[in-house]
């Protein structure tokens, strides 16, 4: 299963031909193909796939996103220490 987490894109430019954006993950930075986004702009928020910006979402979009991504994590982490308690 594949997971499409939110970014917001600090850096636009052009290679080899291609519109190109970094984006931030929470620090960590990745670089994406834009073309498919010719309306991205700095700050936007976007979701990559396989190094490609795929769709634009509100910051308020990403935030709750990546609010319930974190509320999982937790559950997640809970779950495996009631198992190791068992």
């Amino acid at each position: 299963m594949c997971l499409g987490v939110p970014g917001k894109i600090i850096e636009l430019y052009q290679s080899n031909g291609l519109k190109m954006c970094k984006v931030d993950f929470g620090g960590v930075i990745r670089e994406a193909c834009i073309e498919a986004l010719p309306e991205a702009k700095l700050n936007d928020f976007t979701i990559v796939h396989a190094g490609f910006a795929l769709s634009l979402l509100s910051e308020e979009e990403a935030r709750e996103t990546l609010d319930i991504l974190s509320q999982l994590s937790i559950v997640e982490h809970e779950l495996g220490e009631q198992e190791q308690e068992s």
